[in-house]
């Protein structure tokens, strides 16, 4: 591990050479947009939301998953960069079936919020309207899947953090969709502790608690990264000692 020096929007700063794009621009106060990125999770990279340039390439980058390096130089934000991410944000809309004013997470939803900060106030794409389930089997949660955008953090919040796996994606291409265990209910799930994690995590209103009426469903994202220090620095310090 050693310090670079690098440019992120014309500002220069420095990182570890261990550290991604989106961490050290919001470690300088730079907001880089994202969707599938949760402190205390793996990186995943999927929803794009975060793509930057790079000078030198031609290609744009996904901040979350591209590690800094020496002399390299960045910029987050460009009316390409806006149009790509406005076009990402239509499509996950028009894949799903996102009703606003009866979702439990009205004003509440980081997808929501996106489209504010990106200004969409209409969609210019054909919407799907695909034919999806709701799993209400369990005592205490639901799934929406009409609402689901394949962030994957539940999979992830599940797998690394409570080590169920109850989570996991089946499918691929528009047919790519969500199953806890075998493809089987979510109440007869044999691996869910209940413990409600992926519905924290989970950025729209795709999961939540039974009983939420429309707005009511607030997500707290910030104790998963809290639960993963907290293990690692128990991992390197068994017998507590404090030196």
């Amino acid at each position: 591990m050693r310090v670079v020096t690098l440019k992120i929007n014309d500002r220069e700063m420095s990182g570890r050479d261990d550290e991604n794009i989106l961490q050290v621009a919001r470690e300088n106060g730079i907001d880089i947009p994202t969707l599938c990125q949760v402190d205390g999770l793996s990186e995943w990279g999927g929803c794009r939301l975060c793509l930057v340039e790079i000078e030198g390439s031609n290609k744009l980058s996904p901040a979350c998953v591209t590690r800094v390096s020496e002399g390299m130089r960045v910029t987050t934000t460009s009316d390409r960069l806006q149009g790509y991410r406005r076009s990402i944000v239509e499509m996950l809309f028009t894949e799903g079936n996102h009703i606003c004013s009866v979702c439990v997470s009205n004003n509440n939803c980081e997808l929501q919020d996106m489209s504010h900060e990106l200004k969409i106030d209409h969609i210019s794409l054909p919407y799907f309207f695909p034919s999806k389930k709701v799993d209400a089997s369990h005592d205490k949660f639901v799934y929406d899947a009409n609402r689901c955008i394949l962030c994957t953090r539940c999979v992830r919040a599940c797998d690394e953090v409570e080590g169920a796996h109850t989570w996991d994606v089946a499918g691929r291409g528009l047919k790519s969709h969500l199953v806890s265990d075998l493809q089987q209910p979510w109440g007869d799930s044999d691996t869910c502790t209940s413990c409600g994690k992926c519905v924290q995590v989970c950025p729209t209103g795709a999961l939540y608690e039974k009983g939420m009426a429309a707005g009511e469903m607030v997500k707290k994202t910030e104790f998963i990264a809290y639960i993963t220090e907290m293990r690692k620095d128990s991992a390197e310090n068994p017998e507590g000692d404090d030196r």
